[in-house]
C-alpha cells in the first residue's frame, strides 16, 4: 500500500484519531509515524465501549503488530509520552527521533502565563508555542540529550525509509488541521508551525515522492477552539440544538461551530495535494444512519450530502464515519 498521509482539512478536531485507528486496525501497516506539533493535539478513538486518547503516540497504538514512531519535527513532553507508553504497553515498539524537541516545565509556564498567547490566540497551555520559539532560536534541548528516553531513540526517517524500500505499508499521522497552519491558516490564530501534508513528511524525514496517497479528513460540520475567524459561525444555542456542541480533547474548551465549508475544503485539498477524502460524524447531521456500514443503506439525504461533496470537490469520499466507535464506518476504497 506504500505510504499514506492522514491530514486534517479544517481547524483540527475532524476525527483523525478514528480514521487512523480504523486504518491501522484494518490494513495492518508496518509502522505508524506521527508528525505535527506535539502534545497540544489529542486524538480520540472508541473501540467497543472503551474510549482511548493519545497526545504523543500515534493513533494506531492498539495494533500490537504496528511499530510506533515520532518524527523529528514533533515536540515531546517526556512525562506524557512515557505515561502513554506505559498505559499501552508499547515499550518494545515505540521509537523517537533523536532530534525531537523537548518541552520543559518552563515552556508550559510561559505558555500558560503569557497574556497574548493565552488570552488573544487561545493556545492550549501545553508549552508547544514557546518550545518551537526556542527551537527557532536554536536553544531547545533535544530528545537525544534526555536519559529517560534513551532506549527509544533512533533515526526515524531512516527507519521509515527502510520500510518503504521493502514496499511495506507506512502510515503518517498529521495533527491539528490545515487552517491552523502557521503559514496557510488564519494567522495569527494558528499553531506554531506548518501542519500540511508536506510538513508532516518533513517532520518524519521522508520526501514527497515517497507518498502514494493523502487522505484529507473533513468533519460533516466545522469546529474550532480558541480565537480566530469562523465563517458562518452559529450561535451556541443553535450549535447545541444541532448536536454540534463539542469540547476539546486536550483542554476541554468549548468548540465553536459552523456548517460544512466547501470553499475551505477546496483550499485544503489544494494545499495538501489530497487524493481522497474521509468524512466523519455524518450521523450527527443524519442520526438515522448511525452505525451504518454500507453506502447503499444511507438515507437519501445523507447520500446526497456525500455526493454533493464529491461533485463539488472532485475527489472520492472513501471513508465515512457513522458513529463514534472505530468500526462505525463505511469503507468505499477499491
Amino acid at each position: 500500500m506504500g505510504c499514506r498521509v492522514i491530514i486534517g482539512g479544517f481547524f483540527g478536531d475532524e476525527g483523525k484519531g478514528k480514521i487512523i485507528s480504523y486504518l491501522v486496525n484494518k490494513d495492518n501497516p508496518s509502522i505508524a509515524a506521527r508528525g505535527g506539533v506535539g502534545p497540544n493535539a489529542g486524538h480520540t478513538f472508541v473501540v467497543g465501549d472503551k474510549t482511548f486518547k493519545v497526545r504523543m503516540l500515534p493513533s494506531g497504538v492498539l495494533n500490537k503488530n504496528t511499530k510506533l514512531a515520532i518524527g523529528a519535527g514533533v515536540l515531546v513532553n517526556p512525562e506524557i509520552l512515557l505515561q502513554e507508553i506505559e498505559r499501552f504497553n508499547a515499550q518494545k515498539r515505540t521509537f523517537i527521533d533523536s532530534n525531537c524537541g523537548i518541552i520543559s516545565k518552563e515552556h508550559i509556564l510561559r505558555d500558560s502565563s503569557e497574556g497574548y498567547l493565552k488570552n488573544n490566540i487561545g493556545t492550549t497551555g501545553t508549552g508547544t508555542g514557546p518550545a518551537n520559539s526556542d527551537r527557532a532560536l536554536r536553544i531547545l534541548n533535544l530528545a537525544k540529550d534526555r536519559t529517560e528516553l534513551k532506549e527509544y531513540i533512533t533515526d526515524v526517517g531512516l527507519m521509515i525509509y527502510s520500510y518503504l524500500e521493502k514496499k511495506e505499508y507506512v502510515l503518517l499521522e498529521g495533527t491539528q488541521g490545515t487552517f491552523l497552519s502557521l503559514f496557510h491558516g488564519s494567522y495569527p490564530y494558528v499553531t506554531s508551525k506548518d501542519v500540511t501534508a508536506s510538513s508532516i513528511c518533513a517532520d518524519v524525514g521522508i520526501g514527497p515522492k515517497n507518498v502514494d496517497d493523502v487522505i484529507v479528513v473533513f468533519k460533516s460540520f466545522v469546529t474550532r477552539v480558541g480565537g480566530g475567524p469562523l465563517e458562518n459561525e452559529v450561535e451556541r444555542k443553535e450549535s447545541e440544538k444541532k448536536g454540534w456542541l463539542e469540547y476539546g480533547s486536550v483542554t476541554g474548551r468549548e468548540r465553536r461551530s459552523s456548517p460544512f465549508n466547501m470553499k475551505m475544503a477546496k483550499k485544503a485539498i489544494r494545499l495538501n495535494g489530497a487524493t481522497t477524502i474521509a468524512l466523519t460524524k455524518l450521523d450527527v447531521l443524519y442520526p438515522e444512519i448511525s452505525g451504518v456500514t454500507e453506502f447503499n443503506k444511507l438515507s437519501m439525504n445523507a447520500r446526497q450530502f456525500v455526493e454533493d461533496i464529491e461533485s463539488e470537490l472532485g475527489l472520492d469520499v472513501v471513508l465515512i464515519g457513522t458513529g463514534a466507535e472505530m468500526n462505525a464506518i463505511i469503507d468505499r476504497r477499491k
